[in-house]
């Protein structure tokens, strides 16, 4: 099962709508209490960055009797040093958004923690791709 969701950025009264409507679906579906938390918080980190950071984009998930699989894409600015935004508390966050609670600098590593992959490319001035895995056969 596919399905498709655009993200608009700035919009922080949105945030985190594509998340929330992707755990309904993983609820209908049957899908472990576990695993719905981990890709939701996961989903929910990236679609924020989105916001936050990169004037949107687009989530592409998929379900699999295996895996539950989520590709974000922004045209964004990128992130000019990844090793560095992976370090907890590292925040390039605007103000305003500081200011509405987000930016703190988890982001990176709450998707890293809930997910069983995670592969962040990024082109500065391109863009940034996220893809996030949650296997189905097991839980942490």
């Amino acid at each position: 099962m596919k399905m498709h969701y655009d993200v608009e950025g700035g919009e922080f009264i949105n945030v985190g709508t594509a998340s929330s409507q992707f755990k309904k679906t993983l609820k209908m579906l049957g899908i472990g209490a576990d695993i719905i938390r981990r890709i939701s918080i996961s989903m929910y980190e990236a679609e924020i960055n989105m916001v936050i950071h990169a004037n949107g984009g687009s989530i592409d998930t998929e379900i699999t009797p295996e895996r539950i699989h989520v590709v974000l894409q922004d045209q964004g600015p990128g992130i000019e040093n990844l090793d560095l935004a992976m370090k907890a508390g590292y925040s390039t966050a605007s103000r305003q958004a500081r200011e509405m609670g987000f930016g703190a600098g988890m982001g990176l590593q709450n998707m890293k923690r809930n997910c069983d992959e995670l592969q962040i490319s990024s082109v500065l001035g391109e863009g940034t791709r996220v893809e996030i895995t949650v296997y189905l056969n097991q839980e942490s």
